[in-house]
């Protein structure tokens, strides 16, 4: 994942902030009132969570883009673990530089037309685990294809597991997420939106162990590290309104909303970017990265630093928005 400087170093800033503190609020009154929680009739399993955190983390090799072996050894490992569950499952291969990459695609509900994409990205960052960046997201995937299959679907689901997310990469057309997204446009495939689960296992009760671009936030959201949040731009269409309401009604985890304008930088650092640049609806399932997990990008994002069962929390809401929509 890469989200950072989030707002521009200009003279509208104070504008923006005014702007997002009121959206802020908004979103924070209108997601507020207790209810009960919805209960899931396949929960995500949490040593099922565990053992594929510990096959993506402990590689031989750290899985960048470098180490071609390694990224075909996860695609496999994905695969696999796919094709217990789907429907259909198959690598999509493209070549970079002459090498080539593979994202892993698992399908259910295949009798419905219009679809839904859940990604994640496998690859990390530098020579380092990535355990929350991004082998939550990928686990996510992995418990998601279990609990979907043989359940009853208003929308065809893909979940895709995508490649060269990260630097030298990010913003390219060899992001797996674009070779993705450009591949359902010129099908013209039906495609109702698309989420971007992106580092959902950390979280922290301690106070001030949230960060914010602006401090003004904190005013709204509070300072602890103890929610998940639904990042999405204005006009974000009606798969974005329609999940994230979902979300919020299952209940599960505390749940904020940031919504802010396309141009403040940031809110698109992830794969859902390049199905906006498609015009797809999507949004991005996040943590919040670095303003709140220090282990960002370091050696030190590892398995050990998650919180395991807020994680499966996110997951079973995510299982929940999918299977209540209408």
């Amino acid at each position: 994942m890469n989200f950072k400087n989030i707002t521009k170093p200009v003279a509208g800033k104070t504008i923006i902030a005014a702007g997002l503190l009121f959206i802020a609020l908004f979103c924070f009154m209108a997601g507020s009132g207790n209810n009960p929680v919805q209960k899931s009739p396949v929960p995500a399993d949490i040593n099922l969570v565990k053992s594929h955190l510990e096959a993506l983390t402990q590689t031989p090799e750290f899985r960048n883009h470098k180490n071609i072996g390694q990224l075909d050894a996860v695609a496999d490992y994905i695969k696999q673990n796919f094709s217990k569950y789907g429907d259909s499952t198959v690598f999509q291969d493209y070549s970079v530089d002459g090498k080539i990459y593979k994202n892993v695609i698992t399908s259910f509900g295949t009798e419905n037309k219009k679809r839904i994409i859940i990604g994640a990205h496998y690859d990390v960052c530098g020579d380092q685990k990535g355990a929350d960046d991004n082998a939550t997201g990928v686990t996510a995937l992995l418990e998601l294809a279990r609990m979907l299959k043989d359940q009853k679907l208003n929308y065809r689901i893909d979940l895709v597991a995508y490649t060269l997310e990260e630097p030298p990469y990010f913003r390219t057309e060899n992001m797996g997420s674009y070779i993705h997204a450009q591949y359902l446009k010129d099908h013209n495939i039906d495609v109702y939106g698309m989420a971007s689960v992106e580092m959902i296992g950390y979280f922290k009760d301690e106070k001030d162990s949230q960060g914010y671009p602006l401090g003004i936030l904190s005013w709204i959201y509070g300072n602890k590290g103890d929610f998940i949040t639904l990042v999405k731009k204005f006009s974000a269409g009606n798969f974005v309104n329609n999940f994230s309401t979902q979300f919020k009604a299952s209940h599960q985890i505390k749940t904020e909303t940031f919504t802010a304008p396309k141009f403040v930088k940031g809110i698109d650092f992830s794969d859902h970017l390049n199905y906006w640049n498609f015009g797809y609806s999507a949004l991005m399932i996040t943590d919040t990265s670095f303003f709140r997990n220090k282990n960002y990008h370091q050696t030190t994002d590892t398995l050990e630093t998650l919180d395991l069962l807020k994680m499966t929390k996110v997951i079973d809401a995510i299982f929940l928005s999918l299977t209540h929509l209408k």
